[in-house]
């Protein structure tokens, strides 16, 4: 039929930028696609004829061409499976020029037109492909203008002191789109910042506020993940008490205004809490260049908590260890090892890397990407050679602190709900990549499920080799709810966020 001229096969294109609207029975994409389909009957008399294939990309943008139909449909086209590409308008297609510019090209090379039935416009012809891209051209700078815009009146009302909306911090509420003090937060906040000048560290003060059950501050969201409520960490800590936001100023493009707000904290508190951070950040940095320590910032514990250098003195002697960093106030959160003797694990993993790789041996540790040690075995994880990585297991048994005895490993217990996840992925996956559906929505509809779950499910099949592994064999420390929706693809940040 390819090469039958009384024949030109039509493939419809549609796209919608949001997932609003897409659980009605009839879609704004049913809606392009009843377009599309109308307009190809009435060239019915140039042989023209909808293909059945399903070319759809629902809650995708059209800034750039990572879309899974849009992918199959160039596949497609490529293969000489399309005469005509159908949208009901030019930016269902792409909002891009130079996407757009991409896309001409390739249907060129294979002569495929391409017509947008509201806007009548065809690319077989040199005034269409003009009309085209004076189109997009306008429109990309309408866009671009429209951003200037806004960002310019953003710093403007930044630098007059405006809340301009995002995320409203502890001991503020917000009223009339400005930012009010909430007065029981507030005395939260002053408590926090009494708190660290008092204790001088971090770790105690974390301990200190678990203990007075103080917790970030609560948000009336949808989203689970952002209504807060949940203990501090290190890392929000200290962007909050580096926050001047609390001395009544407000932020843009690296410097601070005089804001509108009312301050909650008074001036000489504030820089006396932000002498303290400094110094002790001062201090952290010049023991751990001391320290001597190899593996730092590449070892953890069988939670996902890094494990950092120390030291102590005894009679004269200094000993080296690896401490989990959720001793510092989190300590129930620490994996079943907290702390190891360094030139102990430095010794196992040269040893280790020594009788599996050809190389000097100070090269070995640099092969390194992530060690993690359980109470039963240290895992090695190598840096990827040639797109892959390997693993190393090293058998562990330390002995607990003052005793003899023998750790047991616990009984592995298999999270049945995780392990199925993963294995029904890992299906999916294949499905896609062998071609056996066409694309996700295909699948949504094959398992009748929607989309969006597809996505999130798919994200499994991603896991690195040693945390999937992990879950097989009933080793897993985390459940499947805690794995996030965004999952990194980097295995070293999966391990980071996920332990």
């Amino acid at each position: 039929m390819g090469n039958d001229p009384k024949f030109l096969r039509c493939a419809i294109y549609t796209r919608k930028s949001t997932e609003h609207g897409l659980e009605q029975e009839f879609n704004s994409l049913d809606a392009q696609r009843e377009a599309c389909e109308a307009y190809i009957t009435s060239q019915a008399f140039q042989g023209w004829k909808t293909l059945p294939q399903l070319y759809n990309d629902p809650a995708f943008s059209g800034g750039n061409l990572d879309r899974p139909a849009l992918k199959k449909l160039l596949a497609d086209i490529e293969a000489g499976k399309v005469d005509v590409i159908v949208v009901y308008k030019i930016d269902r297609l792409t909002r891009s020029l130079a996407d757009f510019a991409k896309l001409v090209e390739a249907f060129d090379a294979k002569s495929v037109s391409f017509v947008a039935v509201t806007q009548q416009f065809n690319t077989t012809t040199s005034m269409g492909r003009l009309t085209l891209n004076v189109l997009l051209s306008f429109a990309q700078f309408e866009r671009e203008l429209s951003a200037e815009r806004v960002r310019d009146k953003v710093a403007a009302s930044r630098r007059k002191g405006k809340w301009t909306g995002g995320t409203v911090p502890l001991g503020y509420g917000t009223k009339d789109k400005k930012l009010v003090i909430d007065k029981s937060e507030a005395e939260t906040v002053r408590t926090i910042f009494k708190l660290y000048l008092a204790l001088g560290s971090f770790s105690r003060l974390v301990a200190e506020l678990d203990r007075r059950k103080i917790v970030t501050k609560r948000r009336n969201v949808k989203v689970a993940k952002y209504r807060g409520g949940i203990p501090f960490t290190y890392g929000p800590l200290a962007h909050f008490l580096k926050n001047r936001i609390y001395i009544g100023e407000t932020h843009y493009g690296g410097k601070w205004f005089k804001g509108e707000h009312n301050p909650i904290l008074d001036r000489p508190t504030f820089e006396r809490v932000q002498e303290l951070l400094k110094s002790n950040t001062v201090r952290r940095k010049v023991t751990c260049s001391e320290s001597g320590a190899l593996l730092q910032g590449k070892l953890f514990d069988d939670k996902g908590n890094r494990m950092g250098p120390s030291f102590s003195s005894k009679n004269g002697v200094r000993y080296r260890f690896y401490v989990s960093t959720a001793l510092r106030g989190r300590r129930h959160q620490a994996g079943s090892v907290t702390r190891i003797s360094a030139p102990e694990i430095e010794g196992l993993i040269e040893t280790a890397l020594s009788e599996n790789l050809q190389l000097p041996r100070d090269k070995l540790l640099e092969q390194a990407e992530t060690i993690t040690v359980s109470n039963s075995r240290i895992r090695l994880v190598l840096n990827p050679s040639k797109g892959k990585r390997r693993s190393i297991d090293i058998p562990w048994n330390p002995k607990p602190k003052g005793s003899t005895e023998v750790n047991t490993p616990p009984a592995a217990k298999i999270d049945e709900k995780l392990v199925k996840s993963i294995i029904r992925a890992h299906a999916w996956l294949e499905d896609l990549s062998s071609g056996r559906q066409a694309s996700i929505e295909a699948l949504a509809a094959a398992t009748d499920l929607h989309p969006k779950v597809i996505r999130q499910g798919l994200r499994l099949a991603f896991l690195s080799p040693d945390l999937t592994r992990a879950a097989l064999d009933g080793e897993a420390t985390t459940e499947l709810k805690q794995i996030p929706k965004c999952l990194p693809l980097s295995w070293r940040e999966q391990h980071q966020s996920i332990g």
